[in-house]
């Protein structure tokens, strides 16, 4: 091996040992010494505070040591500095007058001392009536000084490069965008004027060492996820979908309260409606993560094929449980509810109103200005909740829509003779449309406000979700005042897929083992709740030894004895998540702690939720890739996804209504789109822009006197 084949990277040619005390050992002979700076002396063989190496290979002997001259005659250069005259000859550049030199004699006799060789003095050199402030190094400590500083921006420059590289492994982005102009313009503005040597990592680095570090760092966090199952169990998450090439695609997630990581991705596309195979790739799951650990699973489809796994996985592992995602089940309800024919025919009128405002521009415009810049259509990421939240936005602009359609504005658009005008006018007066749309929001809104809270910050619902279900359908009877032929049947369509699909023993023992419930004076222990908290012991607990000490503990648990009866425990039961209630007082029973906690770890919810990027799991189960290839995607894929699920663990809260409506959206494109006028193209290039001072205008108090404050119609307390 040449000279050329050795790296001169001294970190190549050793290792870290202590972090803390910068103690590295080298590669050849073992011997350990304080930083690479001294491993690079070691290395080069150059007399020093360290002894030569007596194993290492000449040719690399000889790159190092002449890294270390480069080094040192680059750093000497940055110590004397540049001259005002480059132009002179270079023996005037080299030597100073004998003025100077006098001077610095001067100088060196009054830094006599034991310490004088570490300073690094400076002097005045003369030229020309031009003075500079020069460096002078002293002797060996001088130059070990500047390649610790050497060593120090190298640290830097490979930290800030695996930040740049982060930034793209989470955002699932082109690596070769690295190298577009743009972006190196882009990052150049953001450091700032000034940083001089600022080097950006190139493609190869994004592909190389950065992304080896970066996904050498997320193997160990979810190392310690997976460490933390064992004591809170966990629950895999199953996300399906069908991407673009029709495939049948699956990512399987782990979730726990340390985090939720990603295990991978399968292609079913060969045996969509096998039973046998899904089977086959979920138990492998169950084996990967260890049957002790798995509390439940939960599915993404109320599929037959999806049922019928559930129902063989659970009776062949007695101890875990399935259960279909609760925004996919409620989305359900609301999906049936909107079929309904009163409900149906409201929602088709209010989409006729926002299509017909949102198609014409002059007609958005004037909404606008009634409305304070309002948007009608609520976007949300759960496409059956986005009727509802719209139709409740229409409802509360009533008024404000009504004076707008009778207004002298409205009736200097064209718009106001023409019949499909003349139709969404008539229809925002009529009584009937408002009234049906109230009757509609009694029924629905309930349902979007769980949804809400199901995607908020707190993923640990299993203590809450069963008796939110339950006011949620008392909100509805209350709603409609306790009439039951008008509540009953959103009741029906609630209570089928509640009872077939979303409800598990695992919610109404939650219910039971949730302190705030369990000890209020509303507490309602009926049939289903003791007949859930029986399954779960026998079926998580196969011990009968253990059995029967968690049945003990339990009538202390019922009695609000021993711990349970402390003060403090009696005053957090409200105030702290029941989890970590039971960690604090809990200790004195500790097998129903540990049965407790590792059901109320548990979430509802599935990996919908975290909406990860389908297009790199879609990349990675195609054929025909080279195996290196293969290889680092499927890291990519790895990282991208586990840093998207680490940063959506740290959100405090995610809602379902979005910022930006799709401009394809149902809602507001016509099925057949009308030309624009002259008029109306003009009006679209100040739509935003008006907007924005509308907005403005309201932050100083002004706007039209008919604004009225917007009304909740229900809200949900926990």
């Amino acid at each position: 091996m040449n000279a050329s084949e050795v790296s001169a990277n001294v970190h190549d040619h050793g290792k870290v040992i202590d972090r803390q005390k910068n103690r590295v050992q080298c590669n050849y002979c073992a011997k350990m010494m304080s930083g690479f700076s001294r491993l690079r002396y070691h290395l080069g063989c150059v007399k020093g505070d360290v002894a030569p190496c007596g194993e290492v290979p000449e040719n690399v002997k000889a790159l190092i040591k002449t890294k270390l001259l480069e080094l040192k005659r680059g750093s000497l250069g940055k110590e004397v500095g540049n001259l005002e005259f480059p132009d002179l000859p270079w023996k005037r550049k080299l030597y100073p007058s004998p003025s100077v030199i006098e001077h610095r004699k001067h100088q060196t006799t009054q830094k006599s001392g034991p310490d004088c060789k570490k300073d690094v003095q400076k002097d005045r050199l003369s030229a020309n009536g031009v003075t500079k402030d020069v460096p002078l190094p002293t002797g060996r400590n001088g130059s070990q000084e500047v390649v610790d500083h050497n060593e120090r921006e190298d640290s830097s420059s490979r930290q800030t490069k695996k930040c740049i590289g982060r930034f793209f492994y989470e955002l699932g982005a082109d690596l070769s965008v690295v190298m577009s102009p743009s972006f190196q313009r882009m990052l150049t503005a953001t450091v700032g004027c000034g940083q001089i040597g600022y080097k950006l990592p190139s493609c190869q680095d994004l592909k190389g060492w950065i992304l080896k570090e970066e996904v050498k760092e997320m193997q160990q966090y979810v190392k310690d996820v997976r460490n933390s199952w064992a004591s809170t169990g966990c629950s895999i998450l199953l996300d399906g979908w069908m991407d673009e090439k029709g495939r049948n695609l699956i990512n399987v997630l782990v979730d726990c309260p340390k985090g939720t990581i990603y295990i991978r991705s399968y292609d079913l596309s060969a045996s969509i409606a096998d039973v046998d195979v899904l089977q086959f790739i979920i138990e492998e799951i169950i084996e990967e993560v260890g049957i002790e650990n798995v509390v439940q699973i939960i599915a993404y489809s109320i599929s037959d094929c999806m049922e019928a796994a559930g129902q063989r996985l659970t009776e062949k592992f007695r101890t875990v449980f399935w259960t279909v995602s609760a925004s996919h089940c409620i989305e359900l309800m609301l999906e049936k509810i909107g079929m309904m024919d009163p409900t149906r025919g409201i929602l088709d009128k209010a989409k006729t109103i926002t299509k017909f405002i949102h198609s014409h521009a002059t007609v958005l415009k004037l909404m606008r200005n009634h409305t304070s810049a309002y948007n009608l259509v609520k976007p949300s990421k759960i496409k059956w909740a986005k009727p509802f939240l719209t139709l409740e936005n229409i409802l509360s602009e009533k008024d404000n829509l009504q004076n707008m359609f009778v207004s002298a504005g409205w009736n200097s658009l064209i718009w106001s003779s023409r019949e499909e005008g003349k139709r969404v006018a008539a229809l925002v007066v009529d009584p009937a449309f408002w009234t049906g749309a109230g009757m509609v929001l009694k029924a629905t809104i309930p349902l979007v406000r769980v949804l809400n809270w199901i995607n908020g910050g707190d993923k640990s619902q299993m203590g809450y979700i069963y008796d939110t279900m339950d006011q949620a359908k008392e909100a509805i009877a209350k709603e409609f005042k306790h009439k039951k032929s008008q509540y009953m049947p959103f009741w029906e369509v609630i209570d089928k897929i509640w009872n077939k699909h979303l409800y598990s023993p695992l919610h109404s023992t939650g219910y039971y083992l949730n302190p705030h419930f369990f000890y209020s004076s509303d507490f309602h222990c009926d049939a289903e709740v003791a007949s859930g908290m029986l399954c779960c012991i026998v079926r998580m607990v196969p011990d009968l030894h253990v059995q029967d000490l968690i049945g003990l503990q339990l009538d202390h648990y019922l009695l609000a004895e021993g711990a349970f009866a402390q003060g403090s425990a009696f005053d957090q039961r409200t105030n702290i998540p029941p989890v970590l209630w039971w960690s604090r007082y809990g200790q004195q029973h500790p097998e129903f702690q540990r049965f407790a906690t590792r059901i109320l770890s548990q979430t509802c919810d599935g990996a919908s939720r975290y909406e990860l990027k389908k297009s790199l799991a879609e990349k990675l189960l195609m054929k025909g890739r080279n195996p290196i290839e293969q290889q680092r995607l499927s890291d990519l894929t790895f990282l991208h996804y586990n840093l998207h699920l680490q940063s959506f663990n740290s959100r405090l809260n995610t809602d379902i209504v979005l910022e930006e409506i799709d401009p394809m959206d149902e809602w507001i494109v016509e099925e057949a789109n009308q030309i624009l006028s002259q008029n109306d193209d003009s009006a679209w290039m100040d739509l935003d822009c008006e907007a924005a001072t509308i907005n403005e205008d309201l932050v100083h108090g002004k706007g039209p006197s008919g604004i009225q404050p917007k009304v909740e119609t229900w809200v949900l307390t926990f």
